[in-house]
């Protein structure tokens, strides 16, 4: 990924609301998966990482991204914004070049 595409999808994800949250039990398997269905669906999500969460967010992001074969758009904070390409054209968001 570019860092165009970067900065774009940084944009996109501004307005967008998390729609997962990591708390103390950290990285479940059903998390994981949850988030593996969001991405297939958006391609493009937000996921905040609770107070009671002891790991650290960046960490916590490789592990999403590898898991879910997604990559890590940015972290902020305890904010992850994760990017995965969808399979479906009509949903597709469409990243300069």
């Amino acid at each position: 990924m570019t860092s165009k595409q970067r900065a774009y999808l940084k944009g996109l994800a501004m307005t967008m609301d998390p729609i997962f949250q990591i708390g103390k039990s950290s990285l479940t398997p059903e998390n994981t998966q949850a988030i593996q269905e969001a991405l297939e669906a958006r391609e493009l999500i937000k996921i905040s990482v609770l107070q009671n969460c002891m790991d650290d967010p960046r960490e916590l992001a490789a592990m999403v991204a590898e898991r879910t074969r997604s990559q890590v758009v940015q972290v902020i904070g305890k904010k992850i914004v994760l990017y995965k390409e969808g399979k479906d054209n009509k949903k597709k968001i469409v990243l300069p070049l």
